[in-house]
């Protein structure tokens, strides 16, 4: 089949065995790669009720029929499995360069399951995979596990590309609910805890290297796609503000419309935004853009801080859900200071979102007499402790590791803990961009942007923000365009460019598969809701599809506010739309 290997390898660590198998006959036509064929895999392969932590539970990688061709944002990678901080389903994706070391590989899904007794690193290529002891490696940071798994496990072999290597930090060697999976130092699998799955199986890391390349339909077609889809897209309005500045840009945007979540969801905006915007970022610091693989557009911003206590610091990043975690809900006022906690999480293998998320809850908790940590807004250093104790398990951090949903009940603060399924929210308030609660609400893995990026249609104005008639329309049409995507697995970045009319050339072009906008929204369908009837399975009811009481209670300064009548209209019209019953569950 074109666009795609026919093979699936599965890993069993308890008894150190492997087997290659061929997908169902039709799968692939009916789900593609990616999201849709990890969905089915974790359907079939996870027992209900499964527990997030243990050996039944598969931790499952994919890529799609884009990656390691020449069309452009396709360097990407899928994880799937059942999420440890909500307890439902969980995706994470990542790109870089190591998706393409991932495809070489030669398979359409790796399927990890079972525990191994001791810790252990997986090299994994197209005859399979080896078993090697990584005692060695345990308790490295992420940059030196990634360092020490490419040097060990990476083999010299003619044809052979270069090793690509994902890996587990301290925290996820801890089991801390929201721990990343890494890959090239700074990218990573970030939110759902896929991290700690990893390391509940005692698997440190895992190498692919290979020498595999997809069979495309048309072979020649798509590299003349590619080149005229460069040319078309290269000059691009948004194409230029993401290389300029990469999503640091949104901390302007966001503060400017009032939707920039700070002082733990209190503000939509903050007094010291400007100097956390990306505009001061860049001229304050060594900033210059970075690409993925087989990418044009470059959104990562690879960054030497010039000056302050952290001055020669180099990573990747900040991401504006980093600033926003720490320079708006934490209140940290410095830049350099947001980028060495970004740092800290990246080193450890925690996800910014939810770290930044339980530090600002921390916070509210030291003012409201609930803890004793002498901690308050604006305290980096505080902060800064805080995580390490978080991915040590040490003090409070052994709670705070759990997530958000124990560690407001034993605080007294359920009522004022904002998430929605167990996994905190992105840097978009609902109160303003009302399309986001629905995203939130309805997103399978719990509070999300990313499955429809609904925000940026509400700030490009293509719908008014507080509208509620016809929003539910409008947002499933672009989940089910971004279901697609992440089905091939494709960067969201290029969703104003990858229309569902280039879609289906591209798709067309790669697999040879009607591709038309009708089919691929049935192949979107099946694939939410094969997602749905996952979580409904292990529990899922219509209250998990709500926000927390607190954003219909309270108004932001500005009065602004998403009413919980307002949300249960938009449930009330998504669910009808998806064709599901008014409870949201399955006919």
């Amino acid at each position: 089949m074109f666009g795609f290997y026919g093979r699936i390898l599965t890993v069993d660590l308890g008894n150190r065995t492997y087997s290659i198998d061929a997908p169902e006959a039709g799968l692939l036509e009916s789900v593609l790669g990616g999201k849709g064929l990890g969905t089915a895999l974790l359907a079939s392969r996870n027992p209900a009720g499964a527990d997030p932590l243990g050996p039944d539970n598969r931790l499952i990688f994919a890529t799609g029929p884009f990656c390691g061709g020449p069309i452009w944002g396709g360097s990407r990678y899928g994880v799937f499995t059942k999420s440890p901080l909500t307890g439902f389903y969980a995706e994470s994706y990542s790109g870089g360069k190591v998706p393409e070391a991932i495809d070489r590989a030669g398979f359409d899904a790796i399927v990890i399951e079972g525990v191994s007794e001791r810790p252990v690193a997986l090299a994994i290529h197209p005859e399979g995979c080896a078993f090697h002891e990584a005692d060695h490696m345990w308790g490295l940071e992420t940059y030196d596990a990634e360092r020490a798994a490419r040097s060990a496990l990476g083999v010299d072999k003619p044809g052979f590309g270069p090793p690509g290597a994902v890996v587990i930090g301290p925290a996820g060697e801890r089991l801390v609910r929201y721990a990343i999976i890494a890959n090239d130092f700074w990218r990573c699998a970030g939110r759902a805890g896929v991290g700690a799955v990893m390391g509940s199986k005692r698997l440190k890391a895992v190498v692919f290297q290979g020498d595999r390349k997809r069979e495309l339909a048309d072979p020649k077609g798509a590299r003349a796609y590619a080149a005229d889809f460069a040319k078309q897209n290269k000059e691009n309005k948004g194409v230029k503000a993401y290389k300029a500045y990469g999503t640091t840009m949104m901390v302007a945007l966001m503060n400017t419309a009032g939707a920039f979540p700070a002082k733990y969801w209190s503000q939509g905006t903050c007094d010291h935004w400007p100097k956390i915007s990306g505009e001061t970022f860049h001229k304050e610091h060594e900033v210059t853009p970075h690409a993925c693989l087989k990418c044009f557009m470059a959104c990562g911003r690879m960054a030497k801080l010039a000056k302050g206590r952290h001055q020669g610091l180099v990573l990747e990043g900040p991401e504006y859900e980093t600033i926003y975690a720490f320079g708006g809900l934490c209140m940290i006022e410095e830049m350099d200071e947001i980028v060495w906690l970004n740092d800290l999480c990246d080193r450890l293998g925690m996800d910014t979102i939810s770290a930044g998320n339980l530090c600002a809850l921390a916070i509210e908790a030291c003012r409201r007499g609930k803890l004793d940590l002498g901690l308050d807004y604006g305290d980096f250093e505080g902060v800064g402790r805080l995580i390490h104790e978080i991915a040590e398990r040490r003090g409070v951090g052994e709670l705070m590791a759990e997530g958000i949903v124990p560690t407001a009940e034993e605080w007294g603060l359920s009522d004022l803990a904002i998430h929605v399924k167990g996994m905190e929210p992105p840097g978009y308030d609902p109160r303003v961009l009302k399309g986001m609660g629905l995203a939130y609400g309805t997103s399978p893995r719990g509070a999300c942007h990313l499955r429809t990026t609904f925000y940026k249609p509400e700030l490009a104005g293509f719908i008014p923000p507080d509208a509620i008639e016809g929003k539910a329309e409008m947002l499933t049409d672009y989940e089910d365009r971004l279901t697609i995507f992440d089905t091939l697995v494709l960067c969201r970045f290029y969703r104003d460019m990858y229309t569902w009319e280039e879609l289906e050339k591209a798709v067309g072009l790669a697999t040879g598969l009607d591709a038309s906008k009708e089919e691929l929204r049935r192949k979107a369908a099946r694939v939410l809701n094969l997602t749905r009837k996952f979580n409904l399975r292990e529990g899922l009811t219509m209250k998990d599809d709500r926000l927390p009481g607190r954003l219909h209670r309270e108004a932001l300064p500005d009065g602004r506010t998403l009413t919980a009548a307002e949300m249960e209209r938009l449930l009330a019209d998504y669910y009808r739309l998806r064709g599901w019953n008014p409870d949201g569950s399955m006919p």
